[in-house]
């Protein structure tokens, strides 16, 4: 990219000159005493306490309350494979929301390689000097066996929000919909389009959330996923053997004829006449951003509930929802991993914050809403004492 695309007048290139985030000191540097207490001498009792007892670490260090958000650059927004650097904005936004709305100290780490063992290297050598691992815009299917490797490999929480954070969310906000038009989620017909990272992630959320799979259909590229399909593979094979109960074939519309809901997570583009076909009082969850699969007017045309990924219509479908609190209700417990039950936890927390008071146009909280990360934190941290999977 040029310099000519960049434009000092431009308050986005304003607020970014120089980057978001910074290091500051949590102790007083003013006087010798200072001195030689947070660094020599006196730092070398702690380097020996920890040697012996390397459980300390989360005592005397920062990694009790610090995050790695770890990109390879390989999926940023919408924008594809833009490589490390040009992702750092985006990590370092990552990084101030996790300080902003959980204060969790989270640290951008840009990879340079796009090799999945290289990856897993190289963040199971870091991994020290961190309490958790968020792992984020890395292109499907390597993300899949990344957070696999890395989940066996560490005794830290690892989370590849593009997928988890997404569906935690849309899980909540579809109990909320639900209760809304008084349905059960195991009553409704669902049908998604996308079976990408967040495609997969939000199938298998929305079924440990209480979704009957049969119920399920999936759709990519090629159309929808089911056992006709033999070409597929890996986490498409696993869908096609646990969704589509009926066996239908073909594309959208098909997957959408009597559908009650539409997940979008796709970015491809689904004709009005297709969501005509879902059932009466539907739900329409259109996340592709900036440009929603439906737009949100047509969408409202037909259906009773629409959201979008976007902050200029109602009910946004916002990943720091989630991201937050969920890790600092990990680190709270010092959990080792984060499980389903975790995640479950986290969406009903989500959903609680406003279940009060649901209308239309609020299914789920505002991304600014300062209720929302204590109560996911809380949440998560007690679903994983019961999961057994906290320290403390």
């Amino acid at each position: 990219m040029s310099s000519s695309t960049v434009d000092p007048a431009d308050p986005v290139f304003a607020l970014h000159r120089g980057g978001k985030m910074a290091v500051t000191s949590t102790v007083p540097l003013t006087s010798r005493e200072d001195l030689s207490l947070a660094y020599t001498p006196g730092v070398a009792r702690v380097c020996e306490a920890i040697a012996a007892d390397p459980a300390l670490v989360d005592d005397y260090t920062w990694v009790s309350h610090t995050v790695a958000v770890v990109t390879d650059g390989s999926a940023v927004l919408g924008l594809g494979n833009i490589g490390p650097r040009a992702a750092l904005p985006v990590m370092e936004g990552k990084a101030v929301l996790f300080k902003q709305f959980a204060g969790v100290d989270a640290v951008p780490v840009c990879l340079d390689t796009q090799d999945v063992d290289e990856i897993v290297a190289v963040v199971r050598a870091l991994a020290p000097s961190f309490g958790g691992i968020n792992l984020e815009d890395i292109s499907a299917p390597r993300c899949f066996e990344i957070e696999r490797r890395l989940d066996e490999a560490l005794d830290i929480p690892v989370f590849h929000d593009d997928q988890h954070g997404t569906a935690i969310v849309v899980l909540a906000a579809l109990r909320n919909a639900a209760a809304l038009l008084d349905r059960k989620l195991g009553d409704l017909r669902v049908a998604v389009s996308g079976a990408g990272a967040a495609g997969v992630a939000v199938t298998k959320m929305l079924i440990a959330g209480g979704v009957n799979p049969d119920q399920v259909v999936v759709c990519d590229s090629k159309g929808i996923i089911g056992r006709h399909r033999t070409e597929l593979t890996g986490t498409k094979a696993e869908l096609a053997a646990s969704t589509n109960a009926d066996g239908r074939h073909g594309d959208i519309t098909e997957a959408l004829r009597d559908a009650d809901v539409l997940i979008g997570v796709s970015g491809g583009q689904i004709p009005e006449a297709a969501v005509a076909r879902m059932a009466p009082g539907g739900i329409v969850f259109a996340l592709a951003n900036p440009t929603p699969e439906v737009h949100p007017e047509v969408a409202a045309r037909h259906v009773a509930v629409v959201a979008t990924g976007r902050s200029d219509y109602p009910n946004q479908i916002n990943n720091v929802l989630a991201f937050p609190g969920v890790f600092r209700g990990a680190l709270d417990a010092g959990a080792t991993r984060i499980t389903e039950a975790m995640k479950v936890a986290a969406a009903d927390a989500i959903a609680g914050v406003v279940a009060e008071s649901l209308t239309a146009d609020a299914i789920v909280p505002s991304p600014l809403d300062p209720r929302v990360a204590p109560a996911v934190a809380e949440a998560v941290a007690e679903a994983a004492r019961r999961d057994g999977v906290a320290r403390r």
